[in-house]
Parts: C-alpha cells; sequence; structure tokens
C-alpha cells in the first residue's frame, strides 16, 4: 500500500526564498524505512533532510533522523531549524518548548511565534574540543583548502570542535581570502576518514558589518557536501571554541554573536550564536534562526 508524506522544502537562516540554507522536511515519517528515507534524501538533493516521527515517550515530543543524499548524520543544524519551522506553519503552533529525540541526545527547542511566522532556537548538543592537530596535520588540512601557512589567524588553533557533528576550525585573515578559496575536495575527503571529522569551518572575523562577527564557509566533501550554505553544527561550536581558546574573553555569563555564511555561492543566511559560560568553560550552546518555506507538496511512496 501507498504510503502518502507530507514534504516541506524550508530555507533556513534568512527570511528570503533561495537563499539560507535549504533543508527537506518530511512531517510524517512514522512508517518510511531506512532505505525508503535515504532514497527521498537522494531525490530531495538538499545537503540534509530531516524526519520527524511522533513520540510514544513522555520525555520527547518528536524524533527526528537527519540525512544527506548519500549517508544518515547525527544531527544537523539548519534541517532542524527548517523542521521544527515546518512543523509550527503546518500545525499553526503558538508558542512553546518542544523537546527532540536525536542520535545526539535529546535536545529542547524553542518555537517562538511572532506575526503569524515563527523563529526557532536550537538548543545543540554537549560541546566538546580535541587537541590542536600537530603541524603536519595543520599543514596538509590548510594546503588541502588551497591555503598558505601564513594565511591563518595566528589567535586560532586548527581543531576539531563539535556540538554533536564535529568540525575542523580554521580561522583565516581575511574575506577576500575566504571568497576566493579553491578547495582540493579529494584531498579534504581523504584527511577527514584519517582526523575522523567530515565538515571543515573556514571563518574570518574581517567583517565590514558591524552587526556580524564573523564570516565563514563550510566543505564536507566526505559526505557528499562541497558546500554547505550556512551551517549551524559550525556556528554553534564555534562560538565555544572561541571562549575555550580564550580568543573571546568571557569568564561567566553569555557570549553572543551573529555569524554570516553562504555569500560565495549566493545563499547568504546568518544565525544568532549564544554561548552560556561559566568558569571560562562553555556549558551550553544555543543558535536562533529565521526561516522561510519554499514550497509543499505530498509525496506517494
Amino acid at each position: 500500500m501507498m504510503k502518502e508524506i507530507i514534504v516541506h522544502q524550508i530555507d533556513s537562516f534568512t527570511k528570503e526564498k533561495f537563499k539560507g540554507n535549504p533543508a527537506g522536511v518530511v512531517l510524517n515519517a512514522e512508517h518510511l524505512t531506512d532505505e525508503e528515507m535515504q532514497l527521498i534524501a537522494r531525490e530531495l538533493n538538499n545537503s540534509e533532510t530531516a524526519f520527524i516521527k511522533g513520540s510514544d515517550s513522555d520525555n520527547y515530543e518528536y524524533s527526528i533522523r537527519y540525512f544527506t543524499p548519500t549517508t544518515e548524520v547525527p544531527i544537523c543544524g539548519h534541517a532542524t531549524i527548517g523542521a521544527l519551522y515546518a512543523k509550527a506553519i503546518e500545525d499553526r503552533m503558538d508558542s512553546c518548548t518542544v523537546r527532540i529525540h536525536t542520535q545526539v541526545g535529546i535536545l529542547p527547542i524553542d518555537i517562538i511565534r511572532q506575526d503569524d511566522d515563527y523563529q526557532i532556537t536550537m538548543t545543540q548538543g554537549d560541546f566538546s574540543m580535541n587537541p590542536v592537530f600537530d603541524s603536519s596535520t595543520t599543514q596538509k588540512i590548510v594546503h588541502a583548502l588551497g591555503l598558505g601557512m601564513e594565511e591563518l589567524d595566528e589567535r586560532c588553533p586548527v581543531q576539531i570542535a563539535s556540538t554533536g557533528h564535529s568540525k575542523v576550525m580554521i580561522g583565516i585573515t581575511g574575506r577576500d581570502l575566504l571568497n576566493n578559496l579553491s578547495p582540493d575536495f579529494t584531498a579534504l575527503a581523504d584527511l577527514s576518514r584519517e582526523i575522523k571529522c567530515n565538515g571543515y569551518f573556514v571563518f574570518t572575523f574581517d567583517s565590514d558589518d558591524r552587526e556580524i562577527l564573523t564570516y565563514g564557509r563550510m566543505f564536507a566533501p566526505a559526505i557528499g557536501i562541497q558546500e554547505d550554505p550556512v551551517t549551524g553544527n559550525a556556528n554553534g561550536p564555534l562560538g565555544g571554541y572561541l571562549i575555550q581558546n580564550q580568543i573571546i574573553n568571557i569568564s561567566d555569563g553569555v557570549f553572543t554573536f551573529t555569524g554570516r555564511q553562504g555569500e560565495t555561492i549566493n545563499r547568504m543566511g546568518e544565525m544568532k550564536v549564544e554561548v552560556t559560560v561559566a568558569n571560562s568553560i562553555p556549558q551550553r550552546v544555543r543558535i536562533t534562526g529565521n526561516a522561510v518555506s519554499v514550497f509543499r507538496t505530498i509525496i506517494s511512496v
């Protein structure tokens, strides 16, 4: 018997269609097999598609799984924003907090209703950071990105940071440099297997907008994503990385900044990142983004 699924295409981290980061969202994935979810994600061909299932548990309201066109991933920032935005507009929800079950744990998501539209705040998974790469590995990463060692921001060690789906953090000196990167995607994918991290987030503080702290680009060719337009699981852990490396000096309180991404590929988007800090250690990372629905359809599977 054919199953009818409700599918939304949502652009996250923007209010302008065809900007930000597109995510597929399947609102009623209860009866889909793993194989069907992977095929649907491949067909929609977004960097990630989120599959929402209801819950029988008292611990959370929804379960969400995330697929790229080629594989399942544990968590995805923009697809989470997109998934809860789609659910909110589909069900005309009021402002509330819901809990979602993901592979990185149960996460609270705030749905904020504003003038018949919504903004979504995602509490990310626990922040962690790996030791700084040795000079040999750092050089391999830098050269695979088409950069020279002298183009690194000397304040910013090259290392992995994570709130659930890890990224290599690479700070560089300028925005022109960022916009003109020409990565060797094969080399980056090979390195991902070596360092056990799929994503490379290249960022700079070179901003001409007082509201924007960082500009960034994220590459993850090992999981079929040459460039991701606007990445929650990069900008979020970047906040923790900046605190823990004392690039931003806050010992207690809340560090808030706005990161912008997607400029080079004409999918500009931005998000607010909020890091709660105690004793100079990041305790909680939250990201807030707008979203817009591009289309809604029914697919028979």
